[in-house]
């Protein structure tokens, strides 16, 4: 699938949007005419039965429409201080009780705010940009709950509109405002400096300031004004990143269970090598932010760009931080969700969520599948919701894809055509893929059969490559980055030359980023056409080693202090030692 016919995907979602939202509308018009025309006759209906009542009673009814023994409008709502209830027998008859609740569910229905676009979980925009008055997302509403498998984990938050974050063309960057494509300008000041202020929070102070100055509504305005100048200040102390001392971590499929991925058949020590457990990634993640880590993309380390000459070359990136903050690159590898991973304490695969974002699913012991933070994807877009400056401009990570078994928990390898569901598993895993990059998740090839690369012969490197050009590549769209299986990289630390023919290859399909795995704190090679870096595993056996470095007779050599304490994230439900087979 070409990069048009994802623009034309893109392009018929945003109108389907659009559709839906004038029918929301006129469906919400014509309710609230019918409802007026109901309140209008029962408020003047219920006016009479009251007044009749209280008066035969004997009770006195005043002009301000009170009477002896009921509520003035002052204390309406209260009994003795507390809230009243619109039903109870306690303070009303019959008859009054039901036409309270009738007043009390129209008032709660002209009390719902339009539902709009889910920003954070607990949190709701309007269409506008807006943030509803008084709207505390309903309480815990959107909250994502994957701790406990048992618990159904559902982290979609009940919005029937698309997320912001709809970009993701060419480099899977989505637009800087994090607005879709053709919304419509921001209705009121307040939606303007939100949107802003959305933008300086993830350090675009450029697109903030640009926002702002470009709205000829509110531009002149002192408050937006103030605004530009508290980012133009604070963009003129911003320091920039050294691309060459940008370290880049990588994760496998996060432990979920460990019980089960811990329980000593034949794949056990395997998991408590190379994968990290749920509660070490958040860990992990809350001590680099804490140390002042900030995600960016591989992208931003280095750009290609063509000069007058129609000569492309490899240029650096130029990554403007406060002081005191250091970007890092984040990626995973294999997400495809095996089958002998089925069973284990891992996701099935990734799904598109109900608030329009990449979420998880995970199949429990009775075979009911449900969705919630179970890897990696859904943690992290979580986390920078509530962390907004520990991503940049919308960085997220990259994910890397074998073929042989299928993508994203999907079986889409040529090897199951004649599956009833191979054709709805590409479907659904191209939609997913989408999804991905319109939310800022750079995709990367892993090679088709996770292959010792760099000692592959030159026949075996061509067919993997084409077969990931085929049963891949055409679902995800086309990527330039390409991360080694094993670190096997096809080269040694010299920069690749012109007689390399794996390079040569690669480089036809597009290829122009290659990472390779290095337990350097950081190792970056920009030539003038690629770029090249070290990755550093945060798994079972890379903490442990750590952990025992520091212990009587250790090494002494540790490699992870500068993210974070090995002793201070590591899970005590591993089993120890973890030792490399």
């Amino acid at each position: 699938m070409d990069e048009k016919n994802y623009e034309d995907i893109l392009k018929r979602r945003q109108e389907r949007w659009k559709d839906e939202k004038k029918r929301r509308r006129r469906k919400v018009m014509l309710v609230y005419l019918v409802i007026l025309a109901a309140v209008v006759a029962a408020g003047i209906f219920g006016y009479g039965i009251l007044r009749r009542r209280h008066v035969s009673a004997g009770e006195t009814v005043y002009q301000d429409g009170t009477a002896d023994g009921i509520q003035s409008p002052a204390d309406a709502g209260t009994v003795n201080g507390e809230a009243a209830d619109a039903g109870s027998a306690d303070t009303e008859d019959k008859d009054t009780g039901v036409i309270g609740r009738f007043f009390s569910w129209l008032g709660d229905l002209f009390g719902q705010d339009e539902k709009g676009i889910l920003v954070n979980p607990g949190q709701v925009l309007n269409p506008d940009g807006s943030v509803p008055g008084g709207n505390s997302g309903d309480g815990e509403r959107g909250k994502e709950n994957g701790g406990n498998p048992e618990d159904g984990g559902n982290s979609s938050a009940n919005s029937d509109e698309a997320q912001d974050g709809s970009g993701g063309q060419g480099e899977g960057q989505p637009s800087s405002d994090g607005a879709k494509d053709g919304e419509e300008a921001p209705a009121t000041l307040e939606a303007l400096l939100a949107r802003a202020e959305r933008l300086a929070a993830g350090y675009d102070y450029e697109g903030a300031i640009a926002l702002i100055q470009e709205n000829e509504e509110f531009s002149g305005q002192q408050q937006a004004q103030d605004a530009v100048s508290r980012y133009q200040e604070i963009q003129s102390g911003l320091v920039e990143q050294d691309v060459n001392q940008v370290t880049h971590v990588f994760f496998h499929s996060l432990v979920i269970d460990t019980a089960k991925a811990f329980d000593g058949d034949s794949d056990a020590n395997g998991y408590n090598q190379v994968m990290t457990t749920k509660d070490e990634f958040e860990k992990i993640l809350n001590e680099m932010y804490n140390r002042g880590f900030v995600l960016v993309r591989l992208h931003d380390l280095a750009h290609e760009e063509t000069d007058e000459n129609g000569n492309t070359r490899m240029v650096k990136g130029k990554i403007l931080l406060p002081e005191g903050k250091k970007a890092f690159v984040m990626s995973q590898d294999d997400v495809c969700y095996y089958p002998y991973m089925d069973g284990d304490g891992f996701a099935s695969r990734i799904v598109i969520g109900e608030d329009g974002k990449p979420t998880c699913e995970m199949v429990l012991e009775d075979g009911t599948a449900v969705t919630g933070e179970f890897d990696l994807v859904p943690i992290l877009e979580r986390f920078i919701q509530e962390h907004p400056d520990f991503s940049y401009k919308g960085a997220r990570a990259v994910l890397a894809f074998t073929g042989y078994e299928g993508i994203l928990g999907y079986r889409t390898a040529a090897s199951y055509q004649d599956s009833p569901t191979y054709e709805e598993d590409r479907r659904q895993a191209a939609e997913v893929a989408q999804c991905l990059r319109d939310n800022g998740w750079e995709l990367a090839s892993h090679s088709w059969g996770h292959r010792y690369l760099g000692q592959l012969d030159m026949d075996s490197f061509r067919i993997d490559t084409d077969k990931w050009e085929n049963e891949v590549e055409t679902l995800i769209g086309p990527t330039d980055i390409i991360l080694y299986p094993f670190g096997d990289d096809i080269s040694d630390w010299h920069p690749y030359t012109a007689d390399n023919q794996k390079y040569q290859y690669l480089r036809e399909k597009g290829f122009r980023y290659f990472c390779t795995v290095d337990s350097s704190q950081y190792w970056v090679q920009i030539s003038d056409d690629c770029l090249r870096q070290g990755r550093r595993n945060l798994d079972g056996y890379r903490m442990w080693q750590d952990i025992a470095a520091a212990q009587e007779g250790g090494s002494g050599v540790r490699r992870l202090d500068d993210l974070f304490r090995a002793e201070d994230v590591f899970d005590p439900a591993r089993p120890t030692p973890v030792v490399w087979n």
